[in-house]
């Protein structure tokens, strides 16, 4: 392995480039906003990364012949290719956040993943996609996603969705709403008429 990073940085490199690449995935970042995988959706993202990064041999670690007992996981040791990590993602999104992602949104992440890990596997010494996943991540944060992703077998629901990056007022807008207090209003003093009898107005539906 060229370069001058170690197994355990590179390890770490590659962790961090699918974390980058699941937070920075619209689909998901909409499912967690709405909690649709539920109120740990935030939660169950991390988790999701985690799980990606195990469909991979562990870098840090040299490969053994498993010894372990049938109540152990054996090592992954086969590197999984980009249809297979598509799949998975799909596969999650749909058991875990009903979402059902029917675009390609799912390959280009897959493929972010898979230029991550070519990159750590060379050893460096430039991690070109690492760092872009990183660069767009730290200028979006918790950009608020957008739009309408069909959950669970909702087949007719608009699959398309954007963000509101490229209009700065939008986003602007949004960022005051989820700050605002919710409105309250007062309650209107009930109406006395000249017997001293009190109005009774209906609620308006």
């Amino acid at each position: 392995m060229a370069g001058t990073h170690t197994p355990v940085a590179l390890q770490s490199n590659f962790e961090q480039g699918v974390a980058f690449a699941l937070h920075l995935w619209p689909a998901l970042t909409l499912a967690v906003q709405n909690n649709w995988g539920g109120p740990d959706s935030s939660d169950k993202r991390d988790w999701f990364a985690g799980a990606v990064v195990e469909l991979f041999p562990d870098i840090s670690k040299p490969a053994t012949i498993s010894t372990s007992t049938p109540q152990q996981q054996p090592a992954v040791t086969e590197e999984p290719d980009q249809a297979y990590v598509e799949e998975f993602l799909l596969q999650v999104m749909l058991d875990e956040f009903e979402v059902n992602v029917d675009d390609d949104s799912a390959f280009e992440v897959a493929e972010q993943v898979m230029r991550v890990r070519g990159e750590v596997l060379k050893g460096g010494p430039k991690f070109d996609e690492l760092e872009g996943l990183r660069r767009k991540f730290e200028a979006r944060k918790e950009t608020k996603v957008v739009g309408v992703l069909t959950k669970g077998e909702d087949e007719d629901a608009d699959t398309d969705w954007d963000t509101d990056e490229d209009e700065e007022g939008s986003e602007e807008e949004d960022e005051e709403m989820r700050d605002a207090p919710p409105v309250v209003k007062e309650k209107e003093a009930p109406e006395v008429d000249e017997d001293g009898f009190t109005k009774v107005s209906r609620k308006k539906r």
